[in-house]
């Protein structure tokens, strides 16, 4: 069932913020292959320390580019499982956590809760019972390799279409070129 009202307007708003999110981390891909090829005038990498700056925002890049395409899928689909983004609690686990919640120790934000409710993580970092011990990394991580021939299948798209861009681009500047040259 869809939504209506005034959750249409957030469901669209979600869309839109996912969408940008995923044209950043699009961005910064190709900033990261940009950089590698300054650098070393290559995209293979031959020296891990002296390609780590170029290696961070191609990590960081994918990462936000996967989260952010799950996002626009689930607000699109209206699938609460996309939206929220398979049941994990922090980076590696949920004492990442720890100190970052402001007064009450020891608390998740209520995403990490298995059942989530308003408060469910308040103080709840030790009960396994309550949240979610496994770090969204760990997640990510498997779904991505569970599904990897779809990952290169969607990055093969996405050159095919770029490289395509490029020539009708390229096609187009040759007419505009010969336009001018004939009048």
């Amino acid at each position: 069932m869809g939504v209506k009202g005034g959750m249409k307007c957030v469901k669209y708003l979600l869309f839109f913020f996912n969408f940008i999110f995923w044209l950043c981390g699009l961005a910064l891909i190709v900033l990261g292959v940009l950089v590698q090829v300054a650098l070393h005038s290559t995209v293979v990498i031959n020296n891990v320390s002296a390609s780590s700056a170029p290696v961070v925002l191609i990590v960081v890049g994918v990462i936000v580019f996967f989260i952010a395409f799950f996002g626009c899928c689930g607000a699109w689909k209206e699938s609460y499982c996309m939206v929220t983004m398979l049941k994990c609690c922090g980076v590696t686990n949920a004492t990442d956590w720890i100190g970052k919640l402001g007064s009450v120790k020891d608390s998740v934000p209520d995403s990490c809760c298995i059942n989530v409710t308003a408060g469910c993580g308040q103080g709840a970092m030790g009960d396994a019972l309550k949240i979610h011990q496994t770090g969204c990394e760990t997640v990510v991580e498997k779904l991505l390799k569970k599904n990897i021939m779809w990952v290169i299948i969607a990055a093969l798209v996405i050159a095919f279409l770029q490289i395509m861009g490029i020539i009708f681009a390229c096609m187009l500047m040759g007419g505009i070129r010969s336009g001018y040259e004939v009048m």
